[in-house]
Parts: C-alpha cells; sequence; structure tokens
C-alpha cells in the first residue's frame, strides 16, 4: 500500500510530512545522528527490511536531510551524514524524544544526552525574541506571506482571514 504525499498541501508541516512522515525516517534520522551510518549498520540496529531502508534513505537525500558520502569505491559504499536541514531537524527529534520520555518511558530514558556546557540536556522550546517558553495556551495564528486557501489549508486560511 502506497502512502498519501503531501507534497502539494500548502502546508509547511504537511511538507515536512511528506520527507519525513513515516515510521521509519525519525528512527533512521536519529541513528545516523549517533553515528550509526552506513547502510548495513542502519540495517542491523533497526531491523528493518533493505528495500524498505534503502526507499526512506533515497527519500531523506531527496529531501536534503541526509547526504551520501562515498567511502568505499570498489564496491561503491556510501556512509550517511546529515546535512545543514537534518542538522536542525535533530532539534526536533530530540524535543520529540524527551515528550516521549516523560509520557511514554515508564523505566525511565533509554539514552540521556549531555549539553556541551556539561549538564543533561533537557530540551524547552523558547520564543527568540523575548526567551518565554512557547506554549500552545500562549500562542496565536495570523496569515504569512505564503498562506493561501489551497489544499491542506482550505478551513484555516478562511479562519485566518478572519483575523487579519
Amino acid at each position: 500500500m502506497s502512502r498519501a504525499s503531501f507534497a502539494e498541501f500548502h502546508c509547511s508541516l504537511s511538507r515536512a510530512l511528506d520527507v519525513m512522515g513515516d515510521w521509519w525516517s525519525p528512527l533512521v534520522l536519529r541513528d545516523v545522528y549517533l553515528g550509526i551510518d552506513t547502510f548495513d549498520e542502519l540495517v542491523r540496529d533497526l531491523g528493518v527490511s533493505r528495500p524498505l531502508l534503502k526507499d526512506r534513505l533515497d527519500r531523506l537525500v531527496d529531501g536534503d536531510v541526509l547526504e551520501r558520502v562515498v567511502y568505499s569505491t570498489r564496491p561503491q559504499r556510501f556512509r550517511y551524514a546529515l546535512t545543514a536541514s537534518g542538522r536542525e531537524l535533530v532539534s526536533v527529534l530530540i524535543a520529540l524524544t524527551q515528550w516521549g520520555d516523560r509520557w511514554h518511558a515508564p523505566d525511565g530514558p533509554p539514552i540521556v544526552l549531555r549539553h556541551d556546557c556539561g549538564e543533561i540536556l533537557e530540551v524547552s522550546v523558547t520564543c527568540r525574541a523575548c526567551g518565554g517558553a512557547v506554549r500552545p495556551d500562549e500562542t496565536s495564528a495570523q496569515p504569512g506571506p505564503g498562506g493561501r486557501a489551497a489544499p491542506g489549508t482550505l478551513v484555516v486560511a478562511e479562519r485566518l482571514a478572519r483575523i487579519s
């Protein structure tokens, strides 16, 4: 069964999910971040089938999240490295992982990350301007410069138009 594509949706979240929105891609990205960066290591660590992993790696490379780096020419073999986009996405996955640690890890976190300052990392999403915590009840949406009514945002665009 093929998955639906959100590439034509006029929504940044939909387009991000088109690249990362399956079960395996975030885990592949996590592993590459942790240094598990060859095809065989990824198959071994994740227990994923080789064809499925090839498909996910191709999608992540096409989506500019990972890049292939040749480490052997005979036979040709690649390591996978994070692109700038992928490095930025790791921060999102760290936040999602810590949400999982809080709400779905009854025995405690399986992995603990340490920040360069020496302390165990505790991610928080903050406003760049004021430094305040970002909470759903303290934010509001308004139309952006690329906003319009289109597939994926028909009702959202109508509601946001009423606000402006």
